[in-house]
């Protein structure tokens, strides 16, 4: 296993799988980042689950992004490759005849970066999720020389995905800065337990544990993320 080298100033937000709360963890940490007194601004290069609108396609993660974020990306720098059916992004963009291309989305995040202190990218389903047979999810932050947090969405299971998933960021040469829990069973039994498990286990430290049934700015007033906001403070020089 590698790592990169210094840490940059943005991140990549990745996830144990779908449905775990990425798009909640990157939005508390946007606010949290913003509370530190630095210019955050989020990113979801590739989505799909789109609604049509008179402006074009939409996605309800990129656009939470944008309200969480000071300053507010431009919609189609924030989603360059928006797609509308809620399938895997690899058939989302065979359907539309389009084909993620890395060169794009770096584009649109040079143009985030020369505007905020610090880009949070989210991405889309779990590591190795497939943008073409060519090219899966982990290209992303390969692609802009980011660091990784992972969140781990807490529920049964989630020691072995947590697992997996740190291995094969460290395994693809990317750094993992650090993971947050984030309570998605609020019945999860030995939740407690499971944190610590996950915290003797996992190559990385815990950056943070979200709470179930907070909003992401009062996540972020909480101090739930600091953690989180100290480690990338350290790479913003």
């Amino acid at each position: 296993m590698s790592a990169r080298g210094p840490l940059s100033s943005s991140v990549f937000v990745a996830g144990t799988d779908t449905g775990i709360g990425k798009t909640f963890a990157s939005c508390a940490l946007l606010h949290a980042l913003r509370a530190a007194g630095l210019r955050a601004s989020g990113m979801k290069p590739v989505a799909s689950g789109c609604g049509r609108t008179r402006e074009g396609l939409r996605n309800e993660d990129a656009l939470a992004l944008i309200e969480a974020s000071d300053p507010r990306p431009d919609y189609a720098i924030c989603n360059p490759y928006a797609f509308e059916p809620a399938i895997a992004p690899h058939l989302a963009a065979d359907d539309a005849g389009a084909r993620v291309d890395p060169a794009v989305i770096a584009s649109a995040f040079a143009q985030l970066a020369t505007r905020a202190d610090i880009v949070v990218v989210e991405g889309v389903g779990g590591w190795m999720v497939p943008l073409s047979d060519t090219l899966d999810a982990g290209a992303i932050p390969r692609a802009l020389d980011l660091p990784v947090i992972l969140v781990v969405g807490l529920r049964l299971g989630c020691i072995n995905h947590a697992r997996l998933s740190a291995r094969a960021i460290l395994d693809d040469g990317c750094k993992l800065l650090g993971w947050i829990g984030n309570a998605i069973d609020p019945g999860m039994a030995r939740r407690a337990d499971n944190l610590a498990t996950l915290r003797r286990l996992l190559p990385a430290p815990c950056l943070g544990a979200l709470e179930h049934g907070v909003d992401p700015a009062t996540a972020a007033r909480a101090g739930m993320l600091n953690d989180a906001v100290a480690a990338l403070r350290s790479g913003t020089g």
